[in-house]
């Protein structure tokens, strides 16, 4: 069974060769007796009307066998080939003279050829052979009167020379040339095509060959691309498919790493507000009737800020699940940045000054309204000032630029922190990824306002921009469309 594709290729071009090889044999050897059948009727076009000169003295008087044998014996000596038959105006055979070792078998012969004939029709015309059931040859015919009756006197030139293709291969010798150059060239020609099957399968082999490493898992296999026809085009889509499922392994490695990091990092940030908030209340607990006010306030203050921040926590993974879903939809309309900005200034004042840093917003005389989702937008600048406020030392300052940049109204939160160094730049939008390792609340934060901040400002068609450095702090920027007018 074939199952390679150079097999199949192979053995459709071999039958292909075969089959216009014996079509080409076929109509040479049909041919080549055509052009003998032609041109032995054209040298013996009068023949008939010869040998009719000849014998019409003879048939006036009937059919004298003998003397007509005599006449007809030498004729045949000088041309053993034809056979000469007197036939009647009905088709019947009144006299035949053949070879010794023929066989009549028929006792008539079709007359249509032989008035075609005498009318003048172009050779080839070939008449009935009596001494062949199914067989016609090439005559020479012309009209004879026997004892003053119409009849017909029948040549068939080329006698039983020819009477097979095999016999005309046989003895023809252009024949026999001719059908021995085509098997030279036939058997060339598979040859060679046989050769270039095997060169234009050797790419595809290769490709296969690559293709099955691939799948073996040797992710690193590229097939060679040397030209660009359609194989070559398929071996530079197969790379480029390969480079885009290496791509999507690597991102699968790094999702799979980060999602180890989120369950260890959920794991860690909740397992430590609800540890404090399950110690406060055991003791609470345990010294029930012990604890003045004051104390039992204490204590109450500790489980309602760890609550408070495991509410938060949850309620951040709740909003950047959806956002990864794709599940939150934009609800945009024209708002003001100033007063945004200037709102939350208000609110994170307390918490900058706890941390004895300087929060305040730099504001245009004249900001064009945005076009944007408000809430989210709010959000965003939010996350951006917590992080700033949890990452600026004692006696920095925090800054929120808004201004007008074209058809765009740039935000930027500006620091004076230590900055962020060039090798974590790239991950600090991933969840859970903290540039200090430290999970202190009062430096890390939860690790995700960061990430949620990039979808949201993503969800606006901007993307969110940082700058930073060593011991000059930290720039998160974006854009939003502005309302014109």
């Amino acid at each position: 069974m074939m199952r390679s594709f150079f097999a199949k290729l192979s053995a459709l071009f071999l039958l292909l060769m075969v089959t216009l090889g014996l079509t080409i044999a076929y109509q040479v050897v049909r041919s080549v007796m055509q052009f003998s059948d032609e041109a032995e009727q054209k040298v013996n076009m009068g023949l008939a009307g010869e040998l009719a000169v000849e014998f019409q003295p003879l048939l006036d008087r009937g059919i004298d066998p003998d003397s007509l044998q005599q006449r007809i014996d030498r004729i045949l000596g000088i041309n053993p080939r034809i056979e000469i038959y007197l036939v009647a105006d009905d088709g019947r055979l009144k006299a035949t003279f053949v070879g010794a070792d023929k066989e009549l078998v028929r006792d008539s012969v079709d007359l249509e050829p032989i008035l075609a004939w005498i009318d003048g029709a172009e050779p080839p015309v070939l008449g009935t052979d009596p001494v062949s059931e199914t067989g016609t040859k090439p005559f020479s015919a012309t009209k004879i009167e026997i004892m003053g009756e119409e009849s017909y006197l029948y040549v068939i030139l080329g006698g039983s020379r020819f009477d097979s293709a095999a016999s005309m291969i046989r003895d023809s010798y252009i024949v026999r040339a001719t059908l021995k150059g085509l098997a030279i060239a036939l058997l060339v020609t598979g040859a060679v095509g046989l050769l270039l099957f095997s060169l234009l399968t050797r790419r595809m082999r290769a490709m296969k060959e690559v293709v099955s490493s691939f799948e073996a898992g040797n992710y690193n296999s590229r097939g060679e691309v040397r030209s660009s026809d359609e194989i070559g085009q398929l071996g530079q889509s197969f790379n480029q498919m390969a480079d885009t499922i290496v791509t999507i392994l690597d991102d699968l490695k790094k999702t799979d790493h980060l999602r180890r990091e989120l369950v260890a990092n959920v794991s860690h940030d909740l397992r430590s507000p609800l540890a404090s908030i399950q110690g406060y209340l055991e003791t609470i607990q345990i010294k029930n009737g012990n604890l003045d006010p004051e104390e039992r306030k204490k204590y109450v203050d500790v489980v309602l800020r760890n609550t408070v921040s495991l509410s938060n926590l949850v309620e951040a993974l709740f909003e950047l699940s959806k956002l990864d879903a794709e599940q939150v939809r934009p609800n945009n309309e024209s708002f003001s940045v100033s007063e945004l900005v200037q709102d939350l200034v208000q609110q994170f004042q307390p918490d900058a000054q706890r941390a004895g840093v300087t929060l305040h917003a730099e504001l245009p005389d004249h900001l064009s309204l945005a076009y944007g989702d408000i809430a989210l937008v709010e959000r965003a600048i939010s996350n951006l000032i917590d992080n700033a406020i949890r990452f600026t030392p004692s006696g920095g300052f925090v800054r929120i630029v808004p201004r007008n940049q074209g058809d765009q109204i740039g935000v930027r939160v500006i620091d004076s922190g230590s900055g962020i160094p060039a090798a974590e730049l790239p991950h600090i939008f991933d969840r859970f990824y903290r540039v200090e390792k430290s999970r202190t609340k009062g430096k890390g934060g939860s690790g995700l306002g960061l990430a949620i901040a990039k979808k949201i400002v993503e969800l606006h068609g901007a993307s969110l921009n940082v700058e930073s450095s060593n011991q000059s702090g930290t720039t998160f920027s974006f854009e939003l469309p502005a309302v014109a007018g």
